[in-house]
């Protein structure tokens, strides 16, 4: 089963974004044929900084690369490697009727925010289309918000597949209800606009400090805690075997303890469970070169598949 997804870098992440999209990611690199690209045409509609698209690019991979991406398992490149994929992008817009677009919920939602209204806002379902259909991808993981999207996709290949043949191949969309929903310091979802976050990459003294705001109730230290709907036990839950999980509900039961030494005991946990992925990053973090070698790898791979399929694309539509 070929998957494809293509990811954006948006600045620091945190354990939100990597117990919610990133781990997943991780476990489909063990069961499929995953194809994983850095979506740097479709960063051109929020970022104009060149500068910043650039490093965040790079940031990007070394990022994904150090919590786990296996470029000799996975196939992962940058998005603008692959030229090919500009060249189906406009070839599907002659098969993209207007009115898809204009129903598009994220154009109008991005805009209703203040995001500025342009072409590549309002075509970016297109080209999305190309990205999953130029190599065969058969199953497109998304959030709730971008099925949208993949159905686009559906819509553009049947109309394309009409008129030439079974060229595309009808992607499915996978939403996974099982994701873990991670509550920020303040038991709101975690979220950089909440500013609730604690981060991944940090240091360990900017990360105690994050798990210290964590908001938590005034029961006394010598009497017993309530577990249930704690924001220090939720996280924690996220970190700890069923062993350890039971554990930690007999210390908030038996009482003794405040809600920092629980909290000290999270700081512990992340630490030690990023351990080795913060000594991948600051390796790739010096060692760009090998960065870059990766993603250009990715890119030949990727290309291949392209270029034979463009080849079958062109001859349908009779360009020469």
């Amino acid at each position: 089963m070929r998957v494809l997804t293509g990811i954006q870098s948006s600045g620091t992440l945190h354990i939100g974004n990597y117990f919610g999209a990133i781990k997943p990611m991780l476990e489909l690199q063990k069961e499929s044929e995953l194809f994983m690209f850095i979506a740097n045409y479709h960063a051109l509609t929020s970022l104009k900084d060149a500068k910043a698209l650039k490093q965040n690019t790079i940031d990007a991979a070394v990022t994904f690369l150090a919590l786990g991406i296996d470029p000799a398992k996975t196939t992962f490149w940058a998005q603008s490697h692959v030229k090919e994929v500009l060249e189906l992008y406009w070839i599907l817009s002659s098969f993209t009727p207007m009115g898809l677009l204009e129903r598009a919920h994220s154009y109008k939602d991005k805009v209703a925010k203040g995001i500025g209204a342009n072409h590549a806002l309002f075509s970016y379902p297109v080209l999305m289309a190309a990205d999953i259909l130029l190599y065969d991808a058969e199953v497109v993981p998304v959030g709730k918000d971008q099925i949208q999207h993949v159905e686009i996709t559906r819509d553009i290949a049947l109309k394309f597949n009409n008129e030439h043949g079974d060229i595309f191949t009808l992607p499915t969309f996978k939403v996974d209800e099982n994701v873990a929903t991670v509550p920020g310091t303040d038991g709101a979802k975690m979220s950089k606009s909440y500013g609730n976050t604690i981060d991944l990459f940090t240091t360990e003294k900017k990360l105690k400090k994050q798990v210290g705001s964590i908001v938590s109730d005034s029961t006394p230290i010598e009497e017993p805690k309530e577990y249930e709907g704690c924001n220090i036990f939720e996280m924690s839950k996220l970190f700890l075997s069923p062993h350890e999980l039971e554990e930690l509900k007999a210390r908030y039961k038996r009482g003794g303890e405040g809600h920092g030494h629980f909290k000290m005991y999270l700081k512990d946990k992340i630490w030690e469970h990023f351990a080795q992925a913060r000594e991948k990053k600051a390796y790739y973090d010096t060692h760009q070169d090998e960065v870059m070698q990766i993603l250009d790898d990715g890119a030949q791979k990727a290309q291949k598949i392209a270029a034979e399929k463009m080849k079958m694309i062109r001859d349908a539509v009779g360009i020469i």
